[in-house]
């Protein structure tokens, strides 16, 4: 029996799990998977590589159509690509990171980066997890699920050195508090949770239990409809 096609919104701040838990229940479930950051960070990429001025927003918005980025949706393999090049390795660096709030920052950029996202996940025939900032309030407020992680900053910030070897934890600390600012009071599409988006707090849970909640929500979810 084919299981009906579910829209599944996970939202939340750096560091509370969302790419592991949203490309894992993805994975289990038979469903495709969006990285909508990495989408941000591919377009950012683009603007430092073609010498952009970062802190001119007009410039910003002027050119940000100029780019085409394709996002693979399989979630054991999850690609981006900007004008047909991989970028998905480009995208993490610490130069692009800490660029990254200021373009995503521009409504103009996140008008266009919106629509890519709606249409991809349009386009999911057996539906889908779309993780970001964004997802429950902006981008598909009707998903049929809605998912807001958190976490502890310190929890946060223990994982995120974690991945990237040898961080410092208190510096993490203060990147992802600084970055949680500057998302959370942007005019347009800021980070918040959506009125009817279940919170679960990861802090003091492993990634397999968090990853068996939000499977338990999606399944009865599915059961629902």
């Amino acid at each position: 029996m084919d299981r009906a096609a579910v829209i599944v919104a996970i939202d939340g701040p750096s560091g509370t799990g969302k790419s592991s838990t949203s490309k894992a229940v993805a994975a289990q479930l038979g469903l495709s998977y969006l990285d909508t950051g990495a989408q941000y960070r591919a377009i950012t990429w683009w603007m430092v590589t073609n010498g952009i001025d970062l802190t001119d927003p007009s410039a910003i918005a002027d050119v940000v159509g100029k780019a085409e980025i394709v996002s693979g949706t399989d979630p054991e393999n999850p690609t981006i690509t900007v004008d047909g090049t991989d970028v998905s390795g480009p995208i993490r660096t610490q130069e692009v990171t800490s660029k990254v709030s200021a373009v995503s920052a521009v409504p103009e950029v996140r008008a266009l980066i919106t629509e890519l996202q709606r249409s991809v996940a349009a386009s999911a025939e057996k539906g889908i997890v779309v993780e970001g900032r964004d997802i429950g309030t902006t981008v598909l407020p009707g998903a049929d699920l809605k998912i807001f992680l958190t976490a502890s900053p310190e929890a946060r910030a223990a994982r995120r050195s974690g991945e990237l070897k040898g961080a410092d934890v208190n510096a993490t600390r203060e990147a992802l508090l600084k970055r949680d600012a500057a998302d959370s009071s942007r005019k347009t599409s800021p980070l918040a949770k959506a009125d009817d988006a279940v919170e679960v707090d990861t802090s003091e849970l492993t990634l397999q239990q968090v990853i068996e909640c939000v499977v338990t929500l999606v399944e009865e979810k599915r059961d629902a409809k």
